[in-house]
């Protein structure tokens, strides 16, 4: 028998390791289960205390003891996500799916606790008279909302029933990232001579081949990574191969077998849309959006509305250019979606005078986290000096460390970049520990995950401009966390409205993009010279090329997104119809595929939390261009008052103001789409 006694089990104890990072050395899945026992049990009783308090709520006995409650949980909990996402196995798998109900009926039990809500709920009443400080009052208002939207004002019955639809929900979501998982981890092309490698160049070579030593395998492999398929379906030859390597990436989710997700979205939709019925909504998506940035449906459906038309335009318009390249070479086929992005590097070439390949070996992966430490450093005053004492999930994670202007340590940053088997597929932000104040000076520990492809042995990864992009993206979510100023840890960081967090990471991508930033840092991984500036120059003049594309793939996989989730009652939704209709009613074009189909779409599926709100990575895309401009008008990108401004009010400031009151501090005004339009080519020439 396993012993779990506080002195074998590292998540029972106080970290004594730098920094106080989790001991990962130490920390095996066995340790979950009885770690997550003793600590949902440790805040059951706080919870319990808080309510059952007899003397009259005030924010400290009832605010702050919520805030002060849970931490064993949430440290735990920050962990296990991190591992179960990052470096996972089929140990924790089993108990992602056994842990993941469990966590949502403790917190929803928590959330419908009615001796618990009328104490928040008599503070909420009494708020204006109680001498709060602006932080106390919006952490008070975002506590309120958080218990009234889990149905702590609903009737025994009805919150009985929101109980089984919420911990019904967790096990379908894990269900479905994990099938999602199977099928990334299960399909790996090997290729096998110079026919099957027609057209890759050599960085892709070496990175196929690396990946293939990494399954253990021989010669070169392509797989479901995005940063694979994309430079596989942009660079390969062979038509036929393209096609298998395409279908595989938009089928995950939709194979016949235990990986099949389409019942579980139909089942989640319905009981999404139950949730919302159950409190007051019309359905799921005016429920989500309530409290959101957009507030409505309609507002959302204004925006993508707004964008598609020309956005689709202009995609018709590559399309048919496109075709025509194909029947210039004797093609004698339509453009398929696993041809688009083959010929519109082609395109690209030719009206660009501008080649992917050219540009990779400038673009190698340290040099871009250079350029994104440089950036933070000449916009917010910190530094980045590497760690080497610090305890990591996998060898290829690297730590550093992070100072103020003033030499004051900020936090730590851990940078996990490469593809491997064990971990799901995308990019994103997490964090270990939170900033906070009210237990104390806390310090960040803050964590990008990349699925960029390894290269071989001695060699450095080399990155196309989407890859770079998709950095600079992720660290801007991760200065999010790092410059996070707030007492409260309910506010800190990333935790602001859905469609308002993708702000501070869109808006750090324009410094990529910026010609003194590529000069000081695009260098040749071989020579160390330069980018050519004829190559810069056509390389930023290329930005735009196949916007149109780009943008139909999102918009489309949003108004899907929202379509589900505005259906009062979907009853049994067949997922792959329901898309199919939807994709018809907006004239999707057939040569392309939304970015992520119902059945892999972890966004929305698998707890991310982003259902009904794909939407908003463009509703902050509008926010980033107008919030860039601002550094445009300065006549200066580092502007130190308009970049002190951006750190006060949005990347310090987490979620201690509305966002749109945030945003106005920062701009004086809110924005309009046409900025957008602008950024991404698509608004029409003046006249």
């Amino acid at each position: 028998m396993t012993d779990h006694s506080p002195s074998e089990n590292p998540l029972f104890v106080p970290w004594t390791t730098p920094e106080g990072v989790p001991p990962f050395d130490r920390i095996k899945p066995e340790h979950f289960r009885p770690a997550y026992a003793r600590a949902r049990a440790e805040h059951e009783a706080e919870i319990a205390a808080i309510a059952a308090r007899s003397d009259p709520p005030d924010f400290e006995n009832t605010i702050a003891a919520l805030e002060s409650s849970g931490r064993a949980l949430a440290r735990i909990d920050n962990v296990f996500h991190l591992l179960a996402g990052a470096d996972s196995n089929d140990a924790l798998l089993e108990i992602e799916r056994e842990v993941a109900p469990q966590i949502a009926r403790h917190w929803n039990k928590i959330h419908t606790n009615e001796a618990l809500f009328r104490r928040i709920d008599r503070l909420m009443r009494q708020a204006d008279g109680l001498s709060l400080s602006a932080e106390q009052k919006r952490v008070l208002e975002r506590y309120h909302v958080t218990f009234r939207r889990a149905g702590a004002g609903l009737d025994p019955a009805a919150k009985e029933r929101l109980a089984e639809i919420i911990e019904r929900l967790a096990a379908l979501g894990t269900a479905f990232s994990q099938n999602v998982l199977a099928d990334e981890q299960d399909f790996a092309l090997s290729l096998g001579g110079e026919a099957e490698l027609a057209g890759l160049p050599a960085f892709a070579r070496e990175a196929m081949h690396a990946e293939a030593q990494e399954r253990g395998l021989d010669g070169h492999v392509a797989t479901l990574s995005r940063s694979s398929v994309e430079t596989f379906l942009q660079f390969a030859d062979r038509r036929d191969l393209r096609e298998k390597v395409f279908r595989a990436f938009v089928s995950r989710g939709d194979n016949s077998g235990p990986t099949d997700n389409k019942a579980i979205i139909a089942e989640m939709v319905e009981l999404r849309a139950e949730r919302a019925r159950l409190l007051g909504y019309a359905d799921f998506a005016h429920y989500r959006l309530d409290d959101a940035m957009a507030k409505t449906p309609a507002a959302v459906r204004g925006l993508l509305d707004a964008v598609w038309a020309p956005a689709r335009a202009r995609a018709l318009a590559d399309r048919d250019a496109m075709q025509a390249l194909v029947q210039n070479e004797g093609g004698n086929f339509a453009l398929a979606p696993w041809d688009w992005r083959y010929y519109a590097e082609k395109l690209r070439r030719r009206r660009c005078d501008f080649d992917e390949a050219a540009v990779k070996p400038y673009l190698n992966l340290e040099a871009i986290i250079a350029a994104a430490f440089y950036a933070a450093e000449r916009l917010f005053g910190v530094s980045f000096a590497a760690r080497t004492d610090v305890p990591v999930w996998h060898p290829d994670v690297r730590v550093w460390e992070v100072r103020g202007s003033d030499g004051c340590r900020i936090g730590l940053f851990f940078g996990d970049y490469y593809a491997r088997p064990s971990k799901r597929g995308g990019a994103w932000m997490t964090a270990l520990r939170d900033q906070e104040k009210l237990a104390g000076d806390i310090r960040p520990l803050i964590v990008n995950v990349c699925n960029f492809s390894k290269a071989g042995a001695g060699e450095p990864a080399l990155l196309g401009f989407e890859d770079a992009r998709t950095l600079f993206h992720e660290f801007g979510h991760a200065l999010h966390g790092l410059l996070s100023d707030v007492t409260y840890p309910e506010i800190a960081g990333t935790n602001v409205a859905a469609d308002f967090v993708e702000l501070p990471s869109q808006l750090y991508e324009h410094w990529l993009e910026q010609p003194d930033v590529l000069r000081r840092f695009a260098r040749h991984y071989q020579t160390g010279e330069p980018m050519p500036e004829d190559l810069l120059r056509r390389l930023l003049a290329a930005r735009n090329s196949n916007q149109g594309f780009a943008t139909v793939e999102y918009v489309a996989a949003a108004v899907v997104d929202l379509d589900l989730h505005s259906l009062p009652s979907p009853g049994a939704i067949d997922a792959a119809a329901f898309e199919a209709e939807a994709l018809s009613r907006i004239g999707m074009p057939e040569e392309i595929v939304m970015r992520h189909r119902l059945p892999h779409f972890d966004h929305v599926f698998s707890g991310v939390g982003y259902a009904a709100a794909y939407y908003s990575y463009m509703w902050s895309e509008v926010l980033d261009a107008d919030a860039f401009a601002a550094f445009e008008e300065s006549g200066d990108i580092f502007d130190p008052a308009t970049a002190k401004r951006l750190r006060e009010t949005i990347y310090a400031a987490g979620g201690s103001r509305d966002p749109a009151e945030a945003y106005k501090a920062f701009r004086g005004r809110l924005p309009a789409a046409d900025a957008l339009l602008r950024k991404r080519g698509l608004a029409e020439p003046a006249v």
